[in-house]
């Protein structure tokens, strides 16, 4: 008795779903990128690296490098922790007095619902991203388009980098408020040099913060780019 074997055609996404996957790759890869970097950057590791950088702005009212380093941590995890508010409103300087204003506390249990939202719409995000990935990849007739969707998604991502990067060195501060006006009412967000929220995270600390996300994301997107690049120049699909 002879025995035939019958192989089972390849796996073919339907050419609508395949087109729909292309743009979600491609549109979201900057957003997925900027977030994962955005999350990578806070923590201690970061903070310890800015405190200790030697230009980095002394606190004129007295804050060492040791206090910050100290202080900030904790503001930090507040923001990913199940704590309410009274975590950070429990902490107090030396001689006893509170660390944080009535204003800060209500501003950073704003910051931290931001935060916490930022955190699961990303995860939502990467799941898609992978799972859209997956299905292209699964598919041997969708993985030339699964390269063209990452590549035009990094040099989207590297387009609207280098322009985020350009306000940043142009116009700071403007930028600054726009970002603060897109997820805070008025100016709860606002306050004086004194304030510990400055005294821990000046001006200088955003601008650090802002230039490592997206120079961060610009590498990253390049190296996809040029990755994605060679692996569509082999097949010719560009």
């Amino acid at each position: 008795m002879t025995h035939s074997s019958h192989l089972l055609p390849p796996f073919s996404l339907p050419r609508w779903l395949e087109v729909a996957l292309h743009v979600i790759l491609t549109a979201t890869l900057p957003i997925l990128l900027i977030l994962i970097n955005a999350r990578l950057m806070m923590s201690n590791a970061y903070l310890r690296w800015e405190y200790n950088r030697p230009n980095f702005p002394p606190d004129p009212y007295g804050f060492t490098r040791e206090d910050r380093l100290t202080y900030a941590p904790l503001a930090l995890a507040y923001l990913f922790n199940d704590a309410g508010i009274e975590f950070l409103a429990e902490q107090t300087f030396p001689d006893g007095s509170p660390l944080y204003s009535e204003r800060a506390l209500s501003h950073m249990d704003d910051v931290k619902a931001v935060t916490q939202g930022l955190i699961r719409f990303g995860l939502g995000l990467l799941a898609v991203y992978t799972l859209s990935a997956a299905l292209m990849a699964a598919s041997p007739p969708a993985r030339p388009t699964l390269f063209r969707a990452v590549f035009w998604g990094s040099l989207l991502t590297i387009a609207l980098i280098l322009l985020g990067l350009a306000a940043v060195a142009s116009s700071f501060d403007w930028l600054f408020t726009q970002f603060h006006a897109l997820f805070f009412v008025g100016d709860s967000w606002i306050f004086p040099t004194s304030d510990t929220l400055i005294r821990l995270f000046p001006e200088q600390f955003w601008i650090d913060a802002f230039v490592l996300v997206f120079g961060g994301s610009l590498l990253e997107a390049f190296i996809l780019a040029v990755l994605t690049f060679r692996l569509c120049y082999r097949r010719r699909d560009l």
